[in-house]
């Protein structure tokens, strides 16, 4: 290297160390303002969580943006920052299906930050109850894959549990084959979430045509019993798990379709409260009777509100007995629309608005 490049690398790393002096001191001031908002908002029920806020700090700066740094790098790095200022104004507790390692458990990470308490929970019906207690302050759930559908059971829990809807995250699922090393043609049981396994079912017959697939709780779990086994198993999950639990990587992005999405829904005991929100979901049962359902569909019709989602469920304990999950476009919470709740109401036997809430990206990152 000729004496001019050395003395060009030494000043630019001298511009660098002055360049980290001026981010330091700006992320001090940018935190003493979150503890002053902390200290402001102390022994206030009001939600730390704010998604909307956070989604148009982000998008502005995305926007404001003239690079080169890219745009999902920049993204990155604010939702640490963000994280941190959340964790500056009173810590969160985040629960979600475990144990460390599940999807749930990266979406909540790559969407809360690391600052954020994540809290494993064995089952889904354990994150209602800890949000609806107020033992947790808020819960990550998958709601629904883009190739296998959607989760029944959490939208079964939202008609048991007053929790509410906070906001929604999109991103797009790659799975691997993970195992202690074992070459792949002594891999006789796959284990992992039934989910996963539905979504890797054509490669695993035509790469695995003789193992037994095995549904467990969840991905992490799979990795956990292959980490403690000596018999010659794999699971299939996400391929960072190999790190968590020791194990190696034996095929990657296995899944059958690359459009592989699943959208989670972040859940709490309160309703959201911000000013802008352009999505909503509400729950309920109709009277068993012909055009009662069309009632329904009719009168968001007449308000020119678009219907995204309509899925029917059993309604448990009620043999032969729906109730309805619907997406909406729009604030059905706005006081424009007392009216039309109430309307609904008198044609529904149960009706719930499960929450309104700032729509989410569908253009998140694979993970």
């Amino acid at each position: 290297m000729s004496q001019s490049s050395k003395n060009s690398l030494t000043d630019l790393r001298d511009e660098i160390d002055s360049l980290d002096s001026d981010i330091l001191e700006l992320l001090n001031r940018r935190a003493a303002a979150s503890l002053a908002v902390g200290a402001i908002k102390a022994g206030s029920s009001d939600q730390i969580f704010k998604p909307f806020r956070e989604q148009e700090v982000l998008r502005g700066l995305t926007g404001r943006n003239p690079g080169p740094l890219p745009a999902e790098h920049l993204e990155a790095i604010y939702r640490e920052i963000i994280s941190s200022s959340r964790r500056l104004q009173r810590p969160e507790r985040v629960v979600y299906l475990g144990p460390e390692g599940t999807f749930s458990y990266f979406a909540g990470l790559q969407h809360m930050g690391r600052q954020a308490d994540l809290i494993p929970k064995n089952n889904f019906e354990d994150i209602f109850v800890a949000v609806s207690k107020g033992e947790a302050d808020l819960g990550i759930i998958p709601l629904e894959n883009s190739l296998k559908g959607t989760v029944g059971q959490n939208v079964d829990l939202f008609m048991r549990y007053p929790v509410f809807i906070q906001a929604e995250l999109y991103h797009r699922i790659s799975h691997g084959l993970i195992s202690k090393g074992i070459p792949l043609s002594e891999i006789k049981t796959v284990y992992s979430h039934s989910k996963a396994l539905e979504q890797c079912t054509g490669w695993l017959r035509a790469n695995l045509p003789g193992a037994e697939l095995v549904s467990v709780e969840s991905t992490a779990k799979a990795a956990q019993m292959v980490s403690e086994s000596s018999e010659p198993i794999a699971a299939l999950g996400h391929v960072k798990l190999a790190n968590i639990f020791g194990l190696h990587v034996v095929a990657e992005s296995i899944e059958d379709q690359p459009d592989n999405w699943t959208r989670f829904l972040i859940i709490g005991p309160k309703p959201g409260k911000e000013g802008k929100r352009d999505k909503t979901s509400i729950l309920f049962t109709t009277p068993d009777r012909p055009g009662a359902l069309v009632s329904v569909l009719n009168e968001l019709s007449g308000h020119s509100i678009n219907m995204t989602k309509l899925e029917s469920r059993p309604f448990l304990g009620e043999k032969w007995k729906y109730m309805f999950f619907v997406d909406l476009q729009g604030d059905l919470g706005a006081e424009e629309h007392e009216s039309l709740i109430e309307d609904l109401k008198a044609r529904c036997l149960t009706f719930k608005i499960l929450g309104s809430y700032p729509a989410g990206s569908q253009n998140g990152s694979k993970f």
